[in-house]
Formats: structure tokens, C-alpha cells, sequence
């Protein structure tokens, strides 16, 4: 049994839309699979409600890319694609988005079409914080498990990262990181959150909305689209991003919270 509080102070709830493919669903194909039905992707969460769109930028096309986007709305660009090592992300720091991707431990996933095996050590990751702030790019931080904790306050002990702390807490992503998609993980991992940490849940499968509950009770946010889930619900494929994007911000307002749109969400990231 767990206690859920719920508080009328929490700030607006933040929607991250990720517009990749599904690793665990790669025949759905229900995702833009070139540069433009991306952009188009993007704008339409943008205007369901999403703050923030969690983006594998098309190599070759990372400037360009941003570029267009911006010219469409002002939501907050988070570049992805953390599995590749640093020295392989130089064109995304060109591009400069808004946030970019960092997972703060090793990656060890496994999909039907491939497994994902790549060490991130401590000198990678505070290489990661003197780029991004050359760059004048924030980072959002990927966390799979406590350790990732450990090589954040490692970080923020040795002087190289400042507040807040932007964290996506991932769930049930299969591999040798995964975790439960369970309260007691959720309520577990959000108490040994550093302080001065803003939180939002990425959760792969059917137990998405079950741990999005939670996550707007308790002040968190909420990352949702294809790459994680791209189902409306069971056996249901959504249509797009936009019909996901547009659940949740229903889901949240049935909660008691409004959602951000992206001026908000940069005021609550400190971005």
C-alpha cells in the first residue's frame, strides 16, 4: 500500500513529446520517418500541449533542423540520442537546442532489433557539463537507477554542474538498466532525488499512465510518444504524437494540474 498526497503548490506540469521510433514496437510505424513529417510531428505536439520535444536531431540536418522548428513555435528543443558517446554528439552542440540528452550512467538496453551497449564514465559526463556550458546548452540528465544519483552528486560535489537539476527518470526500458514500472520504484527513486532537482518520468509499456498518475500527484512531469509508448491505450496505436500529447494534458487537468506551455516550462527548468 502507498499514500498518495497531493499538493495544490506544485508548479504547472511539464509535457515532454518524443518523436522517435518504438524500439520495442519497430513494425507500428506510426512515428515521421524523414526531416519534414518530423518538424510537422513537433508542431502538432506543440500545439496539443507538449512544452518539450525530446528529438533525435537527423544526423546531417541537426542545424538546419533546429532552425526550422524555432521558426515554426517556441518549444524547448531536447536533442537526444544520449547512447552515442560525446565525441560523436559535436553536431548537436552546434545545433544548440534548448537541453540535450545525457545519460548519467552506462547504457545496457535490449530491443527486437538490437542491443545497446555503451559505458558513459566520469570523465565523459563532466565533459558533458563543461560543453554544454561553453555551448550555453542545458542538460537534461537520463536516470535509470540510485547509481545515476552517485554520478550526478559526484558532479555537483566537484563544482561542475549548478541548478536545478533537470532529470528524466526512466522505467521498465529493457536491458540490464531496467527497473520496475511500480510505485514503490517511483516513490523510491524521487526520494534520493538531489535537491534543487526538477523530475519527469519516461515509462516504456502499458504502465505508462499508471506511473504519469503518480508522477503529476507528487510534482513531477511527464514524458510521452512513440519512442516510449505508442499506444493511446492497450492495443489502441495512437494516431500521432499529437493524439498521446493530447491524452495526458486531459489526464493531468482531470488531475487538479494545468500544464506549462514552453515560456512556463523554461521558467520552471531555469532555461
Amino acid at each position: 500500500m502507498y499514500l498518495v498526497v497531493f499538493q495544490d503548490k506544485f508548479e504547472k506540469m511539464i509535457i515532454t513529446a518524443t518523436t522517435a521510433n518504438s524500439w520495442i514496437y519497430p513494425d507500428l510505424k506510426n512515428w515521421a520517418e524523414n526531416t519534414d513529417d518530423l518538424i510537422d510531428d513537433v508542431v502538432k505536439c506543440y500545439e496539443a500541449g507538449a512544452a518539450v520535444a525530446h528529438i533525435h536531431l537527423p544526423r546531417g540536418e541537426e542545424i538546419e533542423s533546429v532552425k526550422r522548428i524555432r521558426e515554426r513555435c517556441d518549444i524547448i528543443i531536447q536533442a537526444g540520442m544520449s547512447s552515442y558517446p560525446i565525441e560523436e554528439r559535436g553536431p548537436d552542440f552546434h545545433a544548440k537546442p534548448d537541453l540535450l540528452s545525457v545519460i548519467a550512467n552506462h547504457h545496457a538496453e535490449h530491443f527486437p532489433e538490437g542491443s545497446v551497449n555503451v559505458i558513459h564514465d566520469l570523465d565523459e559526463l563532466e565533459q558533458y557539463c563543461i560543453s554544454c556550458k561553453k555551448f550555453r546548452i542545458g542538460i537534461e540528465w537520463e536516470i535509470w537507477h540510485t547509481g545515476s544519483y552517485w554520478n550526478l552528486n559526484h558532479l555537483i560535489n566537484k563544482g561542475v554542474l549548478d541548478p536545478p537539476y533537470i532529470l528524466t527518470l526512466f522505467f521498465n526500458w529493457p536491458g540490464g538498466t531496467w527497473s520496475p514500472p511500480s510505485a514503490d520504484e517511483y516513490l523510491h527513486r524521487i526520494k534520493y532525488m538531489p535537491k534543487d532537482s526538477v523530475h519527469t518520468i519516461s515509462v516504456m509499456g502499458k504502465d505508462q499512465t499508471k506511473i504519469a498518475v503518480l508522477a503529476i500527484q507528487h510534482g513531477g512531469n511527464v514524458r510521452v510518444g512513440t519512442e516510449d509508448y505508442p499506444f493511446i491505450k492497450e492495443n489502441v496505436p495512437a494516431k500521432d504524437n499529437a493524439e498521446i500529447v493530447a491524452r495526458m494534458v486531459r489526464l493531468s487537468k482531470e488531475l487538479g494540474r494545468e500544464t506549462a506551455d514552453p515560456s512556463e516550462a523554461r521558467k520552471i527548468l531555469g532555461i
